[in-house]
């Protein structure tokens, strides 16, 4: 534990100094090394031995192709849970030297866990041994030895901050031999191998040391640690300062602070104080006046202040650092979040340690910067660390952009590991987490933090202490004792809560949007934050796989395209992605329109912004796994209902009748700087032809910081529609540019009565047989009957997170694609993919596998299957049929259908199949449509496994504590 706190205040001094050249010698470039596969380097005393083979430094063995080779039976750092791949014939190409492709997450160059020895030479002037050295490493992964000429110095083993290690008492003036070994396998501190701070699910269980790396000199006498504590009521700030001396005696002390990342610029009053200092475990608490003119930092102007601390020996300067921090209170009231006394609403994404090019975090702030533009960009001002904490770099570009981070401890304590039960986990925690408020703590983006992800274990006592320990130690930012899943056992005394139970959408029944989740969060008191919103899959990006050029290959993503190509489909992935990623977007954008109506409801963290590239990828993401878009929604289309200040709506129904009238109440979710006086919206209801057929205007509200923000009511009387319209209403904050839209659905409610040319059916007999040896037409509905594709499960809703990991929970589709300028769609409004009027039609009904029909066959509309079978399937297709012609449906569709949406489907079809333009371009057998109804699929999914994430879940056995 003592050299805990010691490795925390040295890293401490190197990054919040800005270290120059001349006292910091820097050792990036060539090393040697050598793999310690048997783990025999410590034995044979290899620190005494020159190694052989060379790496650079900073960076991993993965990036530079060094490990072992990728093969069935590589130890991987990460749970499978869908072993289908190892055993399913149809896989069984796959796994063949020369064509490993591996389904589970991205494929790195090699592979290595275990001990690997990096070591390197340095030249010492005589004059450098009269400072205190510091060997700093960064970011190692994860266990770091260092031995300095033949002697053991010792070990450190953090995943959230810099290895540092003193280094003086055996360093010597000329050449010194360093030797480092890295460590990483979970061994005695197990956090979880699905943990993202480490499993190849996501980062990568690699092995080297990144970000800085050398030997810092530091005066005998210096600063050790300097904490700021803001108080914006007080307008000043709290310095508590710590300083290593040798003995007793007094030393001069000043600082001085400076705006900077702002418009305006603020200087603070010098202060000089004569201190005595006795031990380096003095704490010395100083003070700051910030003034009248202090500035605030938060989302909208992240004002941020450098702080110079000075310290002298008379008139000798001994040291001089450079502390930045932001003046700013994040605090719960009630069941809301407040920055500097303002309410806000947390719109967040977790970053999940995705980085395929190199296998770890970047640690420049350039690149931070980049990923924040990005977020920001997309409405957010949120981030969770998902059992990770970023590299400092990350820290302050959240600082400087304004970003409200949750980083947390390094640990998914489940899937083999649990917390509460005296495994060294529980210690490790509390290690870890107070390195990370040590070292990020002046950062002001730092404002919330968890142990980490989903527990088991005796977790409610274990996390209940650990929100109080730090509820009393650092003020600064608010605890949740874990970020959870909707199961999960309350931890009473949390600030915040991070939890599903509160999320989703009810698509079980007809979409609205009038509903909200206040009965889902009426339990808690505090500020309710969404655990992992969102996950709605789409179908993979096949033209990303070429992007991946570093340390990974898209192995998974390579295999999912020759898979479609096998079930001949491989010209409609673009089409798939296209179509599931409209359906992705309306779901984000329903549920988190939801959301920002609910009253009492504080934030959401979506899973994620960007594709999560393990777990059996997981292809959640509006971004790919590069931050980069996908194609089918841009960011001003994403903020239309995900940014500050958004225009929603209340509507019962999407789908109408033309003797009816729409009616939507208004309102505003607003949590920008100020209170919106007397604000106007303006609303038209667009036609199919996007003309306005009925406009207006709703004025002189007051909108309050916050949401429910009630404008106005809208009617509409719809029976100016004589035919089938798809409508789309749009708002507008009239002075801004901040609109919104919905489609509706407008149907007559009379038809026309149709032809009796064609022969409808909802079952395979004679009848329809000799209609179709006579020539003649039939429309066959063979709803319920289906056999062969029977198993696959279709909802409206897409794929969650994936069915892989999820060993085929329903969902199975992702939508499906049509051609809406086809004739079968001329009276039925529709785009090419999955809009909102579909739910009648689609949702929970069944779909044909066409694994029998010719290569090929390209069905009328085509439901989009899981990317893990690449089942080829219909909802509709026509072709011919001996001498007739054919329609079949395995949707409920017919001219009695009490359902507006399939009854007015249907009279398209019929209308279609009565005119001359029904000519099928496929011819096929009847034997393959009477197969649909009488054979199962030959292609299904076994898991061949028992175990599944669900059943991962805490036992409730575990939360009757004691």
């Amino acid at each position: 534990m003592r050299a805990f706190f010691i490795s925390i205040s040295f890293y401490f001094l190197l990054c919040q100094s800005g270290i120059g050249q001349e006292n910091f010698i820097d050792l990036t470039g060539t090393w040697r090394f050598a793999l310690d596969s048997a783990d025999r380097g410590v034995h044979e005393q290899w620190y005494n031995k020159k190694l052989s083979q060379e790496v650079e430094l900073p960076g991993s063995l993965n990036e530079q192709n060094i490990g072992h080779d990728i093969s069935l039976t590589t130890p991987w750092t990460g749970s499978i849970y869908d072993s289908s791949y190892y055993f399913h014939p149809r896989l069984e190409k796959y796994r063949q030297p020369g064509n490993l492709k591996i389904p589970f997450w991205l494929t790195p160059l090699k592979h290595y866990v275990g001990p690997a020895w990096y070591q390197q030479e340095v030249q010492l002037d005589k004059s450098m041994l009269n400072n205190k050295l510091i060997l700093h490493l960064e970011q190692p992964h994860t266990e770091t030895t260092v031995w300095i000429n033949g002697k053991n110095v010792g070990s450190r083993n953090s995943m959230v901050v810099a290895h540092n290690f003193d280094v003086t008492p055996y360093l010597r003036a000329g050449k010194n031999s360093i030797s480092i070994r890295v460590d990483n396998r979970i061994k005695e501190i197990n956090v979880g191998p699905d943990s993202h701070s480490l499993t190849d699910h996501t980062q990568g269980n690699w092995n080297g040391i990144i970000g800085k790396i050398g030997i810092l000199q530091l005066h005998p006498i210096h600063f050790d640690d300097i904490q700021i504590y803001p108080d914006i009521h007080g307008r000043q700030a709290t310095i508590r300062l710590n300083t290593t001396v040798p003995r007793a005696q007094q030393l001069e002390v000043r600082y001085s602070a400076e705006s900077f990342n702002s418009k305006q610029q603020h200087r603070v009053a010098p202060v000089s104080k004569s201190l005595t200092f006795t031990s380096a475990s003095d704490t010395v608490a100083l003070t700051m006046d910030m003034g009248e003119d202090m500035l605030l930092w938060d989302e909208f102007e992240p004002n941020l202040y450098k702080v110079t601390f000075q310290l002298y020996q008379k008139d000798k300067l001994l040291d001089e650092r450079e502390v930045t921090f932001g003046m700013r209170e994040f605090k719960a009231v009630g069941r809301d979040f407040y920055i500097n006394g303002r309410k806000t609403f947390l719109r967040g994404t977790c970053d999940n340690a995705v980085f395929p090019l190199t296998g770890y975090p970047p640690t420049d702030e350039k690149s931070w910067l980049r990923i924040f533009a990005k977020i920001k960009e997309y409405g957010l001002n949120h981030v969770r660390y998902h059992s990770w904490c970023p590299p400092e770099a990350a820290f302050q570009a959240a600082d400087k952009i304004g970003i409200y981070l949750q980083p947390e401890g390094p640990s998914w304590a489940n899937h083999g590991s649990s917390l509460g039960n005296g495994e060294p986990i529980d210690q490790y925690i509390y290690a870890e987490t107070n390195r990370m408020a040590k070292h990020f703590g002046n950062y002001a983006s730092f404002c919330m933090m968890a142990y980490g992800n989903e527990p088991r274990g005796n977790q409610v006592p274990y996390l209940t202490a650990f929100v109080n320990y730090w509820k009393a130690k650092d003020t600064r930012r608010l605890y949740t004792g874990a970020s959870v899943g909707g199961s999960w056992p309350v931890i009473p005394n949390n600030e915040f809560m991070v939890r599903a139970g509160a999320r989703g959408l009810d698509w079980n029944r007809q979409p609205e949007s009038v509903s909200d989740f206040r009965d889902k969060i009426a339990q808690f008191e505090v500020p309710f934050v969404a655990h992992e919103m969102g996950q709605y899959c789409v179908f993979p990006n096949f033209d990303e796989i070429k992007k991946y050029t570093g340390a990974y290959r898209a192995k998974n993503m390579e295999l999912f395209e020759e898979d479609l190509r096998d079930h001949h489909m491989g010209d409609q992935g673009k089409a798939f992605l296209y179509a599931s990623g409209k359906l992705q977007a309306l779901a984000y954008k329903s549920e988190i329109e939801r959301a920002l109506k609910t009253p009492g409801y504080s934030g959401f963290q979506l899973l994620s912004l960007n594709d999560y590239s393990g777990q059996g990828t997981a292809l959640v993401g509006l971004l790919d796994a590069f931050w980069e878009e996908k194609g089918y929604i841009t960011a001003s289309e994403f903020k239309r209902f995900c940014d500050t200040t958004v225009l929603l709506i209340r509507a019962p129904k999407f789908t109408f009748t033309n003797d009816e009238t729409l009616r939507v109440d208004v309102e505003m979710a607003h949590y920008g700087k100020e209170v919106m006086s007397s604000v106007a919206v303006k609303w038209r209801l667009l036609n199919k032809d996007r003309q306005p057929y009925a406009h207006g205007i709703l004025k002189g509200q007051d909108i309050q910081i916050g949401n429910n923000n009630a404008v106005g009511t809208i009617e509409i009387i719809l029976d100016g529609l004589k035919d089938a319209q798809e409508m789309k209403l749009e708002l507008l904050l009239e002075g801004t540019n901040i609109s919104n839209d919905w489609d509706f659905y407008v149907y007559p409610k009379s038809l026309p009565k149709l032809s009796e040319e064609v022969y409808y059916a909802n079952e395979i007999n004679d009848s329809v047989k000799r209609v179709l040896e006579s020539g003649g037409k039939v429309f066959l509905n063979l709803s319920g009957k289906i056999k062969k594709g029977a198993e696959i499960v279709q909802h409206y809703l897409p794929v969650f997170w994936n069915t892989s990991w999820f060993k085929m929970r329903p969902p199975h589709t992702l939508g499906f694609i049509l051609d809406r300028s086809h004739l079968a769609f001329s009276s039925f409004p529709t785009q090419n993919y999955s809009t909102i009027q579909w739910w009648e039609v689609v949702h929970k009904a069944q779909v044909m596998h066409l694994e029998d029909f010719p290569a090929d066959f390209r069905p009328l509309m085509q439901p989009i299957d899981t990317w893990f079978m690449n089942r080829r399937l219909a909802q509709i297709f026509e072709a011919k049929v001996g001498n007739g012609k054919l329609v079949v449906s395995s949707a409920d569709l017919s001219d009695d259908s009490k359902k507006i949406v399939s009854r007015q489907l249907y009279h398209s079809l019929i209308n279609y199949m009565s005119s001359s333009s029904f000519e099928p371009k496929e011819v096929i057998d009847f034997k393959l449509v009477e197969d649909l109804v009488t054979k199962p699929s030959k292609l299904t999914f076994d898991t061949y496994t028992k175990s599944s994430p669900d059943e991962l879940k805490p036992n409730i056995n575990e939360f009757l504590q004691k």
